[in-house]
């Protein structure tokens, strides 16, 4: 296991990719199969798994999948007390409002966040994390929006295919969208440097 920026154990990508997938392909599976509240157990358990995985290997839990799980765990909570799938429905929506909220409003008080939010180890300019944290920050309220439309006009099984078929591809694209400007405002140590300048 090799050791990231901050220290902390890098985790494999494939193992994170996993972590981060895998309870939502859960959640497909079993909902195809059972039904949305079998998969909604489902999702609630293989997250607070991937979490304890996460730390068992890193020692360290990220933050979007922390905050991920705890309104999993919440909002499944909600919808078994009170046996209503909107509950579950509605957790990509506040969750997505919730952290493009904190990355607006931290932009206007001068505080990024989104370097916590991504748990990121990229370098960036100040004016690279201020461009990026904005285009996060309305990326995060278009899915919140998206997820609304979907939930509200459609039925159980296509918002849970459009979960994963749907806001997990637009998702992918929208971050690759970015690698220019991470790639314009990046930081590079003084020895990468050197070698680019070698060669």
């Amino acid at each position: 296991m090799t050791q990231a920026n901050n220290g902390r154990p890098k985790q494999n990508p494939a193992l994170k990719l996993a972590l981060e997938l895998g309870p939502l392909a859960i959640f497909f599976v079993v909902n195809s199969k059972f039904g949305i509240f079998p998969g909604t157990a489902a999702l609630m358990i293989s997250v607070v798994t991937a979490l304890i995985v996460s730390w068992i290997v890193t020692r360290h839990i990220p933050v979007m999948p922390l905050v991920t799980a705890v309104a999993v765990v919440f909002f499944g909570t909600l919808t078994f007390l009170f046996h209503d799938e909107m509950f579950i429905k509605l957790k990509p929506t506040i969750v997505n409002a919730l952290f493009g909220s904190a990355l607006l409003i931290g932009l206007a008080m001068g505080k990024p966040l989104l370097p916590i939010v991504l748990d990121s180890v990229m370098r960036l300019s100040e004016t690279g994390w201020r461009i990026l944290t904005f285009r996060w920050g309305l990326f995060f309220f278009f899915l919140a929006a998206l997820n609304e439309v979907i939930w509200r006009t459609q039925t159980n099984d296509f918002w849970v295919n459009f979960k994963v078929f749907g806001t997990m591809p637009i998702t992918i694209l929208f971050a690759l969208s970015q690698a220019p400007l991470i790639l314009r405002h990046e930081i590079k140590d003084d020895a990468e440097q050197k070698d680019v300048e070698h060669w």
